[in-house]
């Protein structure tokens, strides 16, 4: 029996939560087309006959100069330290021509942190599926083994989910051997509550634009549980929205609330397939000037 943590590393919008998602078979972590959309470690167990894997998503590596920015990049970094082996996650080259194999700043920083480890690394090559010649694969495969000593490499997809139980078998064969650290019904550490507040945040992401996605945060004043008017669970959630500036305000409201209502539907909709009952929202809109600029405000809304 093997036991242990992997961590899945990389830039934003490589497919990490995503293919969490997918090797979990159902849905843990936020995704949307924006980078970024992951801000904090989100766990999740794997259970294999053999092996349970603790996967920890984390957010994406990037060189940003807020306080929230910096404060995703310690998350994922200090998670790729404190776990038994590593998943480094790519893309594959998008284009007619494959694109480059070089690599970016972002993608540095996470290679020289990484290069100070003794945990075991896999790469995943994800998004082969926009791949035009699988050949395209190889200069990329050639640049990497140049950086860091990895124990496997292997194209995957995470959307359709080619190579992905091979990726999780890899992983699970580089865990020390020791019993399980969870039960085999825990799927994540996290509560109902935390979901809440990132199924929110997910339609924000999706339903508005340009900056005003990152400059918002979600956090959840009540979550009861009661007894419906059937005599089955429902639960009622009342959330505020903070922006960290006035002008975002009109914009998340909408024409006569018609932008916060729309968000309130959609995240209602997602908690109620989620929790497997009616759930009832109230969402309030709040300026907090400026938030992802200050460690303590971080830690107020509940970066910590």
């Amino acid at each position: 029996m093997r036991s242990g943590f992997c961590a899945i590393v990389g830039r934003p919008n490589v497919g990490k939560s995503t293919f969490l998602n997918r090797v979990l078979g159902q849905k843990l972590a936020a995704v949307t087309p924006k980078p970024q959309t992951t801000r904090h470690r989100i766990l999740g167990v794997k259970n294999l006959p053999d092996a349970q894997i603790v996967f920890v998503d984390t957010p994406g590596v990037h060189r940003g100069k807020s306080e929230l920015n910096k404060y995703m990049v310690e998350q994922a970094l200090a998670a790729a330290a404190e776990t038994d082996v590593v998943l480094l996650m790519i893309e594959a080259p998008a284009g007619k021509d494959g694109g480059g194999t070089g690599v970016g700043p972002g993608q540095q920083l996470i290679v020289d942190a990484l290069a100070k480890l003794k945990q075991p690394i896999v790469l995943a090559i994800n998004k082969i599926d926009r791949l035009r010649d699988p050949a395209q694969l190889l200069p990329v495969i050639e640049r990497w083994k140049e950086l860091l000593p990895f124990k496997e490499i292997v194209p995957m997809s995470a959307q359709d989910g080619t190579q992905a139980d091979k990726l999780v078998e890899l992983c699970a064969a580089l865990l020390p051997e020791g019993p399980r650290l969870y039960p085999d019904d825990v799927v994540t550490d996290r509560h109902e509550r935390f979901f809440a507040a990132e199924t929110v945040r997910e339609q924000i992401f999706l339903l508005l634009k340009e900056e005003i996605p990152y400059d918002t945060a979600v956090t959840i004043e009540r979550f009861e549980e009661r007894r419906g008017q059937q005599g089955g669970r429902e639960v009622a959630i009342d959330a505020t929205i903070h922006l960290a500036r006035a002008s975002q305000k009109s914009i998340v409201i909408g024409k006569a609330g018609a932008g916060v209502k729309t968000i309130g539907m959609r995240a209602r909709a997602e908690l109620g397939a989620m929790l497997g009952c009616p759930v009832h929202m109230k969402l309030l809109v709040a300026v907090d000037p400026d938030w992802t600029a200050s460690r303590g405000a971080l830690k107020r809304l509940g970066y910590e």
